[in-house]
């Protein structure tokens, strides 16, 4: 879901409605909820589809091609009309006669005395061969007025829908769909700039497999290839070294088609990170940070974070040796601790990728131990206040202006304990180990676009 304010997206033809009902991104383009913020700009919210033409545009075109089909089915029913009228006198007229003729018959039939037996038994013979043909010309009759039925009907759906027609393309079909086409155009570039935004919601959780004990880690690369969707499992807080790699999400939940490394040491907690081909983690008993790479199974860095508590020292309120957390957003990768320099509150380190090395540091008034778990969404730091029944995200610290708010967005914590929860920009979801469940949250971010209109000076035009 993103939030959109565009001044310049032209109006929607009139017979759009706010949609209220949830509607997935097959329905294409939709807005679901809108308000306006101070300066009076329409913030919406949009739902991207799956498809590259709205079904809107594919079901005018389904409805156009039956319409066709209705018109051509018209005048094939009005030519058999015609000529079904044109037999349909014939065969009146000839019932007529037939009736006149058994008549007459009868008439012959009451003076047959008078008449040659020989006369009468032919006139007889050919009366006979003529009968059958009656409830012939009776069904006759019959289907000319099932074929007047049915060529009412025909005519009664073309007007509707001619009307249901002119009602969802009160628009050249041509235009709507080029106005369409390029408003999906420019939403997508406008979504290019999204990469950022500030979190308004956690949804409900998604359980994707039961595994492992009550403490954990999963998670997949936010830098991997657009087609690479391995998983990384590390069961367990303390004295491990196994990881496994699974080649995909399907092979992650059916358990199958999975590599096993070794690390050289054991990690610390359940707060580790994938990025970019390389694990980060928390060596055991120690404030040192280790980046091992996958694919050359070394060490290729590992530094001390200076001052950084560890063994227990400042966890989240779970405990399991949860001191150093190791965190991916947009921007970079991050490590979250405390230190006995900031009374035990919670300090935001900005690392390099290659050496570990801290960038720049932000100390927060937020106790670590107060905190259920973090992570990190476009530069702001969001922490939960439990890891219990009842948690919310309580606290968010912003590094762009170095300022903090104390929030209360509520999500759901489906299994009672949360030991690991983490964001995933490559696909704007949290990642969650909760009580041997591995779970997926969607986020909600909210945007504001910054149009060129935005940016034109008062005097402009």
């Amino acid at each position: 879901e993103t939030r959109l304010s565009d001044p310049e997206i032209g109006p929607l033809p009139k017979h759009h409605k706010k949609a209220t009902n949830a509607i997935g991104p097959k329905d294409g383009w939709q807005v679901y909820s809108s308000a306006q913020d101070p300066d009076g700009r329409c913030i919406c919210t949009v739902v991207a589809p799956g498809q590259n033409l709205c079904s809107r545009d594919a079901r005018s075109r389904q409805l156009r091609q039956l319409l066709e089909k209705v018109q051509n089915m018209s005048q094939s029913i009005e030519v058999l009309n015609l000529r079904t009228q044109r037999d349909f006198q014939y065969v009146l007229k000839m019932e007529t006669q037939m009736k006149g003729l058994k008549g007459k018959f009868r008439q012959i039939e009451d003076d047959r005395k008078t008449l040659l037996t020989k006369h009468f038994q032919e006139l007889k013979e050919k009366m006979e061969e003529l009968l059958p043909l009656i409830p012939v010309l009776e069904q006759y009759k019959m289907d000319s007025k099932l074929i007047n039925q049915f060529k009412d009907e025909v005519r009664n759906l073309s007007i509707v829908l001619t009307a249901i027609q002119q009602d969802i393309g009160a628009y050249d079909y041509e235009e709507l769909q080029h106005r369409v086409l390029n408003l999906e155009s420019r939403l997508h570039d406008c979504m290019k700039k999204l990469s950022c935004g500030k979190l308004m919601k956690i949804s409900l959780p998604m359980t994707i497999k039961t595994s492992g004990t009550r403490f954990g880690a999963w998670m997949m690369d936010p830098l991997a290839a657009e087609k690479e969707n391995k998983v990384w499992y590390m069961d367990g807080y303390t004295s491990s070294k196994v990881v496994r790699e699974y080649k995909s999400m399907t092979a992650f939940v059916s358990g199958e088609d999975y590599r096993l490394y070794r690390l050289p040491y054991p990690w610390a907690g359940t707060n580790h990170l994938v990025y970019n081909g390389s694990l980060y983690f928390n060596k055991y008993q120690s404030n040192t940070l280790i980046k091992y790479n996958f694919e050359t199974g070394s060490v290729l860095a590992q530094r001390s974070l200076e001052y950084a508590g560890f063994n227990n020292i400042y966890p989240y309120t779970w405990g399991g040796f949860s001191d150093i957390d190791l965190m991916a957003d947009e921007g970079g990768i991050w490590a979250v601790y405390a230190t006995n320099q900031n009374a035990g509150n919670i300090v935001i380190s900005q690392l390099d990728e290659q050496t570990l090395e801290v960038q720049k540091s932000w100390d927060t008034v937020y106790p670590k131990r107060s905190a259920g778990e973090a992570f990190m969404i476009c530069g702001t730091l969001y922490v939960t206040n439990s890891h219990l029944t009842g948690a919310k995200v309580y606290f968010a610290y912003s590094t762009k202006t170095s300022s903090y708010e104390y929030t209360d967005i509520p999500f759901h914590n489906q299994y009672f304990h949360i030991s690991m929860l983490d964001y995933n920009a490559r696909d704007r979801m949290l990642y969650a180990w909760n009580n041997g469940h591995q779970v997926l949250f969607n986020v909600t971010l909210f945007h504001v676009i910054q149009t060129q209109e935005d940016s034109k000076s008062p005097g402009q035009q």
